[in-house]
């Protein structure tokens, strides 16, 4: 992996979180992704569960609810890659209802590591949410 292929992946990565779009949630993993919405929680394990988990369908605690289109947006972009594994940044924002104003903006990291057709087979979320000023 190189820097650019991370970017595309994450830019599929927020376009697949916007649509709930099965096929293209799927489309980012490897069929034995462990997925990792904080660093302390057991994984998720498998393809299936993780989509499940995003649709809002499984059973992981962890796993937020559907936001409402128009809602969630963010960025993320690679800061480090080193073979199959990078580290990426970004910022998520979420409005109280599609065009209304911010209410939550969150930094986040992820790390990451890929297999050797682009997909995720290991995913950490760390996240902070900023506070209101």
């Amino acid at each position: 992996m190189i820097r650019e292929d991370v970017d595309r992946w994450l830019d599929a990565y927020v376009e697949a979180w916007k649509t709930y779009d099965p096929a293209q949630v799927a489309a980012l993993f490897a069929e034995d992704i462990t997925y990792r919405y904080h660093p302390e929680d057991d994984a998720i394990k498998g393809r299936d569960a993780v989509v499940d988990s995003w649709l809002g369908e499984g059973d992981n605690p962890d796993a937020s609810e559907r936001d409402e289109p128009g809602t969630f947006d963010a960025a993320y972009r690679a800061v480090a890659v080193d073979g199959d594994v990078a580290v990426a940044t970004g910022i998520s924002s979420y409005r109280d209802r599609p065009g209304g104003a911010v209410v939550r903006v969150y930094d986040n990291c992820f790390v990451m590591q890929f297999d050797s057709e682009g997909r995720c087979r290991e995913f950490t979320e760390w996240f902070v949410q900023r506070k209101t000023r």
